[in-house]
């Protein structure tokens, strides 16, 4: 189960390469009146991180069935 994990985590790694979010931010606010921003925000995933799971999830699942 470990390795199926692994491996999926790895191959969206790879794919995405990061993520991104969104947050607001309060640019004026005057009593009544408010006005806000969005800025997006992302944050990079290596690409060695994605293929360091991959091995990862397959070395798991290989030396898992070998102990079997």
């Amino acid at each position: 189960m470990l390795g199926v994990v692994l491996m999926a985590i790895g191959v969206i790694a790879l794919v995405y390469q990061g993520f991104t979010y969104t947050t607001q931010k309060k640019v004026l606010d005057i009593g009544p009146i408010q006005a806000t921003k969005e800025e997006h925000h992302t944050i990079p995933l290596p690409p060695v991180l994605g293929v360091v799971a991959l091995v990862g999830g397959i070395a798991v699942i290989a030396f898992g069935r070998r102990g079997n």
